[in-house]
């Protein structure tokens, strides 16, 4: 079972339980918002994971709130993949009406380990504040940055 888990950043960067990234998808200028990279992640996981043979149905994607819409629970449903986000409120006082959504808290508590991912991120200072103007290199620089994460654990001595 996996628990696909989205680090936020003007990218997204799915990552597994452990919190090794496990594939690099689009980037999006500083000044849009995630929302605009969900339907082209989403495709572009799909696509990684044919190519590996990695099967994503009944797995689990853990998102912020923000991303609470119908229309992307929606896109999320059809790809066969298991949505796990807990429902935003909306500032409303009573609850809503109708079936629950479901939301897993012990699952959402795995989003510990992309906050990890997160801090050993952190640990670059190039993508710590970003010197590149060309969206390219930023990019080669994350991958960089998430092999190196990733290699963490298999060089443990």
């Amino acid at each position: 079972m996996y628990a696909i888990q989205y680090v936020q950043p003007q990218a997204h960067w799915p990552t597994d339980n452990h919190g090794y990234v496990l594939c690099p998808l689009p980037v999006a200028p500083v000044n849009e918002t995630d929302m605009v990279l969900l339907p082209k992640g989403l495709k572009a996981l799909k696509q990684v994971a044919k190519q590996v043979g990695l099967g994503l149905r009944g797995a689990y994607v853990n998102l912020d709130g923000g991303f609470d819409s119908t229309h992307n629970r929606k896109m999320i449903f059809n790809a066969g993949v298991i949505l796990n986000i807990k429902e935003n409120p909306r500032n409303r006082k009573t609850t809503k009406r109708g079936r629950k959504r479901f939301f897993n808290e012990a699952i959402h508590a795995l989003r510990a380990q992309v906050e990890r991912t997160f801090a050993w991120e952190d640990k670059f200072k190039r993508l710590l504040l970003r010197f590149e103007r060309i969206q390219q290199r930023h990019y080669g620089m994350k991958l960089m940055a998430y092999t190196l994460i990733n290699l963490r654990g298999f060089c443990v001595t």
